[in-house]
């Protein structure tokens, strides 16, 4: 948690935002609830993707508008090869704190506050953008709002409609390698739609939107708090500042605030668990966030690396099923496989990820458990940061087009690549439940 060094002015920012309308509803956190409890039970598979740590400058249109397009189509070509349905949650409308291995860094023999997110500080290397600044949760907000409030405006407004896939098209479409894959997959979705309306002699109207929710990583618990409330008709408390938070690895402990918190709210959560957590300790974190067993509540997170997710998995799959615990399982690739070019730019390998996500499918499998979801880095821009890919980008390619601020993402290309790879390991190991 960040050091504020004026504790007044937090909490009348905290006070302040504890007056302003919630960013999601009651209703659309049930609905999402509802839909994982079927994921938990092989009916569904999950789809959460978007940025490591969203940016107050990147609250722009065409943005937002990439980062939907990359996520429709990439559940587009889930549920064609999968048959299934896609939950599709964004990592957007709050993903503003991160959490950092040291609070302070030190660059040319200055020492500064480390970059959190700019829900906590800015990330220029000054002492005046280091200091923790509590205005900006208020920024975090306003931004959260408008991010959420454009992306209902686009999925209500037609923008998700099956019958016009073309408004999903980015710029650089036409030159992925994986075009003409996806090219066929629409014109297939096109022709069925066709069809189907034809025999009905009308359109469907289910096919003129989609479902789309949000999550960030509750971090920040100042901020979460602040959007912690009772709701009408309603019992329990809801974190009404997103419709699916999680806890991430560095944050889980058993007697943490975190833990805490999360117990007692009532939106579907998620955990982020690695390597370092044992079979009782995960069940322990079980019992304590999910008590009642409720279908939906609780979605794992495993991060583990290619290396490591053959060992390091199947126990925690068995102590959870032998405690008879229904709980969406969900693969993140994407953290286990950071590692470092020779010039110290944070990366990762392509051909890893794709190489874990292979591996969960498998392990899950052969231990008769369901694999309900991937959790992944993206963006809808052509980004360089991770290597590899069908243009084999090599560690001297990322200095093109290296934006992100903390952690590197999938490209559009990355991303969609990855989504044909999770069809057909949808195909070979979720059997139709």
């Amino acid at each position: 948690m960040p050091e504020y060094p004026d504790i007044e002015a937090r909490d009348r920012v905290v006070a302040a935002l504890t007056k302003l309308p919630p960013l999601v509803t009651s209703w659309e956190v049930e609905e999402l609830k509802s839909q994982l409890a079927d994921a938990a039970r092989g009916k569904r598979f999950l789809l959460q993707g978007g940025d490591c740590s969203e940016s107050f400058d990147d609250c722009e249109s065409k943005v937002i508008t990439n980062k939907l397009k990359i996520l429709l189509q990439m559940s587009l070509v889930l549920v064609s090869a999968s048959k299934r349905q896609v939950i599709r949650v964004g990592r957007i409308g709050g993903q503003y704190a991160k959490p950092r291995s040291a609070d302070m860094e030190t660059i040319d023999g200055v020492t500064l506050p480390v970059y959190r997110g700019d829900l906590i500080n800015r990330l220029p290397f000054t002492k005046e953008d280091r200091i923790p600044n509590p205005e900006l949760m208020l920024r975090g907000y306003e931004r959260s709002a408008l991010t959420l409030n454009f992306i209902r405006s686009l999925v209500d407004g037609g923008f998700a409609d099956l019958h016009h896939q073309e408004y999903w098209d980015l710029d650089f479409v036409a030159h992925s390698p994986e075009a003409a894959e996806y090219r066929r997959i629409v014109e297939t979705i096109s022709d069925s739609l066709k069809f189907l309306e034809t025999v009905l002699g009308g359109p469907v109207d289910d096919f003129e939107r989609v479902d789309f929710h949000t999550s960030h990583e509750g971090l920040h618990l100042f901020y979460e708090q602040a959007h912690t409330r009772h709701v009408p008709h309603r019992t329990g408390w809801y974190n009404l500042s997103t419709h699916f938070p999680w806890i991430g690895e560095r944050t889980r402990a058993l007697d943490g605030a975190h833990v805490e918190f999360f117990r007692g709210i009532a939106n579907p959560i998620a955990v982020k668990i690695g390597p370092s957590i044992s079979p009782d300790e995960l069940l322990d974190l079980i019992k304590i966030l999910d008590p009642n067993n409720e279908p939906g509540r609780l979605t794992l997170i495993h991060r583990f690396g290619a290396d490591r997710i053959g060992t390091a998995l199947p126990p925690l799959i068995d102590v959870v099923r032998d405690a008879d615990r229904l709980v969406v399982w969900c693969c993140d690739p994407m953290h286990g496989n950071t590692e470092q070019t020779s010039s110290g730019m944070k990366t990762r390998s392509f051909e890893r990820i794709l190489q874990e996500l292979e591996l969960a499918f498998q392990v899950h499998n052969e231990l008769g458990s369901y694999l309900g979801g991937a959790h992944l880095e993206l963006t809808g821009d052509q980004v360089t940061e991770c290597t590899g890919g069908a243009r084999g980008l090599t560690e001297e390619d990322l200095r093109q087009n290296y934006r992100t601020q903390v952690d590197p993402r999938l490209n559009y290309e990355q991303a969609l690549e990855t989504a044909m790879l999770i069809a057909r390991l949808m195909i070979r190991y979720n059997k139709r439940k």
